[in-house]
C-alpha cells in the first residue's frame, strides 16, 4: 500500500468515526397499513425513491410519525442505496450550523464526509432563524460555505431529505412534499399496526411465538386519538409485553394495553390532603383481620343462623340482616364509595381461603382465560341474576331464611369453584351477579382510585400494583390486584373494588384516593363493557318484577300470588314481569336513535342509571325503615319472649318513609335529566330535550306509584 493510499484509508476511518453518531444503518419498518393512507403513501415512497434528478424530498407530519424512517425507505430504495444516511438534528445547530458546515481539526467538514450520500435535516422547523437560509440554499442547489469567513464555495454532492412537523412553505416550493397523514386518521390501519408491532417486538424480547391481538383490544384502542402517533403506540406495545413476559400468553390481554385517559377535573385527593389517611387505609393487618377474622366467621354464623332458627322475617335476625339492613345499605353505599363492598365480601373471602389451601395443597390456578371475556362472562351474570330475582319472588325468598341461605351458599359456591379453576377473583369481575350489580352502580360514585399514568409508565418496570411481587422501596409485598386490572387503566369504577392492593404495593405514591363529581364515568365517549347494558334491562326488570301485581294483576290469567300456587303460570307471569323494561326499551331504541343519529341509543340506557338506582333504593327502603330498628327484638323473640319486649327497638313512621321514598325517586330523576343531557349533548329546550325529560318524568312517576 502506497503512502497515499494509507493517508486515504486514514482519512476514510476518521470521517467514519465523525459520521458514526449521526448514521441510520437502515429503515426500521416499512409502512404499515391497507387503508387508501397508507397505500397514497407507499406510492409517495416510491415515485421518490425513483426520481432520477435526486429531488429534496420534504416530509411534514405531526410529532411521533416516525418521518426519519420514512425518509430512509426511500434513501435505501433508491439508487443510491449503498451511501451512508445522515441525520442531523436541525433543533441542536447553532445558529452558524457550526457542526454541519465548519472544518474539524483535519480540516475536513461534516458535510465533506457524507460524500454521495444522503442528508436528513430533522426538524428543520426548529432551525434557528439564522441558520434557515443556509440550510434553504443547501436543499436547493447543494452550495454551502463554511462559517469560518473562508469564501470559497462547496457543493453537496448527496440527496437531501427533511422533515417538520409544521409547514415549511420555503422549502416546500423546492422540494418533493410527503405529507404523513396522523394514527387517528388511519384508524383501519391501527390492527394491522398492533399486530406487526406485537411480532416485532415480541421477537425481540425473545418470544418464540408472537402472541395474537384480538379484535376488542383494536376496536377499544380505535377510538384512542394516539395524540403521540406510532412511537406512542410502539410505547405501549412495548409496555404490554413487558407486563406479561412472564407468562408469554398466546393472546395479549386488554389490560396491559393502557393509553393516556381524557383530562379529569374537579378531583380532590383524600390523601394529599390527610396523607396520615394513607398509612392507616394501606395497612394489611387491617385488612386481614377485617376479612379473614371477622367477615369469614361472621357470615358462617349467619348461615347457621338462617339454617337453623326460625324460617320467617318476623322472627330470624339473620334474615332481618339480609333484607332489612344489607340491602339498603348497600343500596346507599353505591354513590359514596362505589364498590367497596366487594372488597370484604364474604363470597369471595371464602373463595380466597380455598384458593391458598388449594396452593398448599399442591393445586394451581390457571391464568385466566384472555380476549374478550365480557362478550360470554356478561350475558351468564345477567342470567344469573334474572335467576336469582325469579327465586326471590317465585319462593318468597324474604320470607324463607334456608332458602335465602342456600342463595348466598351457591354464590359462595360459585366462588370457591372459580378460585380453584382460575387465579385470584375471576368469579368476581366476570361471573358474579352482585358484582356486576356493584360494578354498574359504582359508576355513579363520588369516590374513585387511580394511579398516575406517567409516574406508572415512567417510574415502574415491576407493575407490582397489577400483577404482584415482593416488597419494594416503601412498597410492600402482596398477590397484585385481585380483579387484574392495573390502576392506571382504569376508565371508570367497574372494576376496582378499593381494596388497596395496589396503593400497598405501588412503591411510587402514584396510586391516588379522590373525591369527585357524581357518575363522572358515565360520558358520551366512555366504552362500556359488551353486554353490561343487558344487565341494566335486568335490574329494571327485577324492579317491575317485584310490583308484578300493580303491572300485570289485573290480566284474567294471572295467579294470586307469584309465591303459591302452580309453577307454570307464576313462571310466566314473573318472566313477563321481568321483561317488561326490556320490551319497553325495544320501542323506544328507533325512536332515540332518531333524536340524535350521530350518538348510540344504549346511551339512554346509561342516562337512566340513576333513576334505576333511586328506584330499587325507594323499593327497599320500605323495608329497611321499617324493620332493620327491630333487629334486636327479632333475634330473641323466639327463645327469650319476655326479654324481647324489653330490648329497644325502632320503626319509622310510613309517613317519613313514603317521604324517603320521594326523595330518592326525585334525585334520581333530577340525575338522569343531567346525565342525558350531557350524553346526548341537547341544548336546553330543544325538541329531543323535552322528549327525555317528558320519558324521566314519566317513568319516575310510574316507580314512585308502584312504590307506593
Amino acid at each position: 500500500m502506497t503512502s497515499s493510499q494509507s493517508d486515504a484509508a486514514t482519512d476514510a476511518r476518521a470521517c467514519l468515526l465523525r459520521l458514526a453518531p449521526y448514521l441510520l444503518g437502515r429503515a426500521r419498518r416499512g409502512v404499515v397499513g391497507s387503508s387508501r393512507y397508507a397505500q397514497k403513501l407507499r406510492d409517495a415512497i416510491r415515485t421518490a425513491a425513483a426520481d432520477g434528478t435526486a429531488r429534496p424530498v420534504l416530509i411534514s407530519g405531526e410529532p411521533g410519525l416516525e418521518k426519519d424512517n420514512l425518509a430512509a425507505l426511500i434513501h435505501f430504495g433508491s439508487a443510491a442505496r449503498k451511501q451512508l444516511l445522515v441525520r442531523i438534528n436541525c433543533a441542536l445547530l447553532r445558529p452558524d450550523g457550526a457542526e454541519l458546515f465548519a472544518a474539524a481539526g483535519d480540516g475536513v467538514a461534516l458535510l465533506d464526509c457524507i460524500g454521495n450520500g444522503g442528508l436528513l435535516l430533522d426538524q428543520i422547523d426548529r432551525a434557528a432563524p439564522a441558520l434557515r437560509p443556509a440550510l434553504l440554499e443547501l436543499a436547493r442547489s447543494g452550495r454551502w460555505r463554511s462559517p469560518e469567513g473562508g469564501r470559497a464555495e462547496h457543493v453537496f454532492a448527496g440527496r437531501v431529505f427533511l422533515t417538520a412537523e409544521k409547514s415549511e412553505p420555503d422549502f416546500d416550493a423546492i422540494c418533493c412534499h410527503i405529507r404523513v397523514p396522523p394514527l387517528r386518521v388511519r384508524r383501519q390501519d391501527l390492527g394491522e399496526w398492533l399486530r406487526y408491532g406485537v411480532r416485532q417486538k415480541a421477537l425481540s424480547l425473545g418470544w418464540s411465538r408472537p402472541p395474537s391481538v384480538g379484535e376488542g383490544m383494536v376496536k377499544r384502542l380505535q377510538g384512542y386519538d394516539f395524540p403521540g402517533n406510532v412511537r406512542e403506540l410502539l410505547v405501549l406495545i412495548d409496555r404490554a409485553l413487558r407486563q406479561c413476559s412472564g407468562a408469554h400468553p398466546e393472546e395479549l390481554p386488554e389490560d396491559v394495553f393502557w393509553t393516556e385517559r381524557r383530562p379529569q377535573r374537579a378531583r380532590f385527593d383524600l390523601w394529599r390532603w390527610k396523607p396520615q389517611l394513607r398509612e392507616s387505609m394501606r395497612s394489611p393487618r387491617f385488612w386481614n383481620a377485617l376479612l379473614f377474622g371477622l367477615v369469614s366467621w361472621v357470615f358462617v354464623l349467619v348461615n347457621l343462623w338462617l339454617w337453623w332458627g326460625p324460617q320467617d322475617r318476623a322472627h330470624n335476625g339473620g334474615l332481618n340482616l339480609f333484607w332489612a339492613w344489607w340491602w339498603p345499605l348497600i343500596l346507599l353505599s353505591f354513590p359514596l364509595v362505589g364498590r367497596l363492598w366487594c372488597s370484604f365480601c364474604p363470597f369471595m373471602v371464602w373463595g380466597e381461603i380455598s384458593q391458598r389451601l388449594g396452593r398448599h395443597l399442591g393445586l394451581q390456578p390457571a391464568r385466566w382465560p384472555r380476549g374478550d371475556t365480557d362478550r360470554w362472562g356478561a350475558p351468564v351474570l345477567a342470567a344469573g341474576f334474572a335467576a336469582i330475582l325469579l327465586w326471590e319472588e317465585l319462593g318468597d325468598l324474604r320470607n324463607s331464611a334456608w332458602q335465602s341461605s342456600t342463595l348466598l351458599l351457591l354464590i359462595t359456591a360459585g366462588a370457591v369453584v372459580g378460585s380453584l379453576r382460575f387465579e385470584k377473583r375471576f368469579w368476581c369481575r366476570y361471573l358474579c351477579p352482585v358484582g356486576g350489580m356493584n360494578g354498574l352502580f359504582a359508576k355513579l360514585a363520588i369516590s374513585e382510585l387511580r394511579a398516575e399514568a406517567g409516574t406508572c409508565s415512567g417510574s415502574c418496570s415491576s407493575y407490582a400494583c397489577f400483577k404482584g411481587g415482593p416488597a419494594e422501596g416503601e412498597g410492600l409485598a402482596t398477590a397484585g390486584c385481585p380483579l387484574g386490572t392495573h390502576p392506571a387503566h382504569l376508565d371508570d369504577n367497574r372494576n376496582c373494588v378499593l381494596c388497596l392492593t395496589c396503593a400497598q404495593a405501588c412503591p411510587h405514591r402514584s396510586v391516588q384516593v379522590r373525591l369527585r363529581p357524581p357518575a363522572a364515568d358515565l360520558q358520551r365517549d366512555m366504552a362500556p363493557p359488551t353486554g353490561e347494558a343487558g344487565l341494566i334491562l335486568v335490574l329494571a326488570g327485577g324492579f317491575s318484577l317485584h310490583y308484578w301485581q300493580q303491572l300485570l294483576g289485573r290480566l284474567s290469567l294471572a295467579p294470586a300470588s307469584l309465591a303459591e300456587g302452580a309453577l307454570l303460570p307464576r313462571l310466566a307471569f314473573a318472566a313477563l314481569a321481568l321483561a317488561l323494561p326490556a320490551s319497553l326499551w325495544l320501542v323506544l331504541r328507533p325512536l332515540v336513535s332518531r333524536l340524535r343519529p350521530a350518538s348510540s341509543s344504549w346511551l339512554l340506557l346509561y342516562g337512566l342509571l340513576p333513576l334505576l338506582w333511586s328506584l330499587l333504593l325507594a323499593q327497599h327502603l320500605a323495608t329497611g325503615m321499617a324493620e332493620a330498628g327491630l333487629l334486636l327484638p327479632v333475634s330473641t323473640r323466639t327463645l327469650w319472649p319476655e326479654l324481647a319486649a324489653g330490648l329497644p327497638a325502632w320503626r319509622a313512621d310510613p309517613h317519613v318513609i313514603a317521604f324517603c321514598q320521594s326523595l330518592a325517586v326525585l334525585v334520581g330523576a333530577a340525575g338522569s335529566l343531567l346525565m342525558l343531557k350531557r350524553l346526548f349533548q341537547l341544548s336546553l329546550w330543544s325538541g329531543p330535550t323535552l322528549a327525555l325529560t317528558g320519558l324521566v318524568i314519566g317513568l319516575a312517576t310510574a316507580g314512585r306509584w308502584l312504590v307506593a
